[in-house]
This record gives C-alpha cells, sequence and structure tokens, in this order.
C-alpha cells in the first residue's frame, strides 16, 4: 500500500497575506507606521487604493491651489499621471526624481521647439482649437523628438509624451508658463519625496536603485 506525497508548499505564498505586484512599498509604510493590523481586517488592494487616493488628492491639492492662488500654471494634465506614478509605483526607475524632472524638461524643451518651427504663426489655441497641418506636424515632431531624447539618455518617463503635446499643440506655449510648469514638477518630486520618506520608504533622493525598497533606518 503506498502512500499519497503532500505536495511541497513551503516555497508558495500565503494567499491570506499575499500582496499585489507592486504593493511592498505600502507594506513598509504600514509596517513603519504599525498599522500593518489593517492588512489583516481589510484586502491589501483595498488599502493600496485608499492609499493612493489619499496622497494624489494631497499632492494634485496643492499645486492645484497654488494655480489658483498665483493663476499661473502650477497644474497641468500630465502631472496627474507623474503623481500616480509617484505612488502606484515609488521605487520604479520611470518614478525616480531624475526621470521625473528631466524627463519633464526634454519635453517641454522638444515640445516648445517644435511649436516654434511648425505652429507658432498659426491662432491661439483658445481662439482656433482645431486640429490643422502645423499642429499635426508639431505633434508629431515633439512627441518623436521627446521619446528619442529619453531613450539616449535612458530617462524614461511617460508622462513627458504628454507635457511635450500640450506644449507642442499651442495649449500652453509662452515662456514663463513652461517654467512653471518644470517649477511645479519639482516642487510635486519634493513632496513625494518628503512624504515617502517620513512615511519611511526610503525613495531615492535622485536616481532609482534597487536597494532602495526598504524601511529608512533599517
Amino acid at each position: 500500500m503506498t502512500s499519497r506525497r503532500k505536495p511541497d508548499t513551503r516555497d508558495e505564498p500565503n494567499q491570506a497575506t499575499a500582496e499585489p505586484r507592486g504593493f511592498e512599498h505600502v507594506g513598509v509604510l504600514l509596517a513603519h507606521m504599525r498599522l500593518e493590523w489593517l492588512l489583516q481586517h481589510f484586502p491589501s488592494c483595498l488599502v493600496w487604493a485608499v492609499y493612493v487616493c489619499i496622497n494624489g488628492f494631497i499632492t494634485i491639492g496643492l499645486p492645484a491651489l497654488l494655480a489658483l492662488l498665483t493663476r499661473s500654471a502650477f497644474s497641468f494634465p500630465s502631472l496627474g499621471p507623474t503623481a500616480y506614478l509617484f505612488f502606484f509605483s515609488p521605487m520604479a526607475e520611470a518614478s525616480s526624481p531624475r526621470n521625473t524632472i528631466l524627463g519633464h524638461a526634454i519635453g517641454l524643451i522638444c515640445g516648445n521647439i517644435a511649436f516654434a518651427l511648425t505652429a507658432a504663426s498659426s491662432p491661439p489655441f483658445g481662439v482656433h482649437p482645431g486640429v490643422h497641418a502645423a499642429r499635426v506636424l508639431a505633434a508629431a515632431l515633439s512627441l518623436s523628438a521627446t521619446v528619442a531624447l529619453m531613450a539616449l539618455f535612458r530617462i524614461s518617463h511617460p508622462p513627458a509624451g504628454a507635457t511635450t503635446l500640450i506644449v507642442s499643440l499651442g495649449i500652453i506655449s509662452k515662456p514663463k508658463e513652461l517654467v512653471i510648469i518644470e517649477v511645479a514638477v519639482i516642487l510635486l518630486t519634493v513632496q513625494v519625496l518628503a512624504i515617502n520618506r517620513l512615511a519611511g520608504i526610503r525613495y531615492p533622493l535622485w536616481t532609482a536603485t534597487t536597494q532602495n525598497n526598504t524601511v529608512v533606518g533599517t
């Protein structure tokens, strides 16, 4: 009589405590704040969603308030996906301060050059918001140049692709506004650095490394 061999489950993840892919940094935060008990009472995806929601509200709310008070472009569409990357996958290379700040800078420069070469003489976007030949060419030139430079310098930050289109299409094109956009990106990055470091997440100061996903002080 033979006995049936039990499968070896030592290397299998515990389904009761398994975390979704990319959730590890939230587990680090909860452990640092002694709130890991939340994972014992609520689904990890729900805890993650609340974490992203709260931080997204704070980090976008502040630039939006600054835009209201100064009547300047401190809040713009591509800032949203940047904030999403910051809290959805803060330890990813694309979310590092280096990639974020330089990525948007490349997008602004390429967008402004494409706009100047093709669509600067066209009616302002607010007067004529439609698409015409000059804007088609501006969009194509700006995006192709942006992705080429990001690939050349190994600066991956997808939201920069939206930034360059905003500029090349003439939605935001004044030099002062371009400087404000870059300042807004830097301010957002500083916010995220402060929030993550205070929460115990070793968010990089400049460039992402493979050793950053640990609690500060360990």
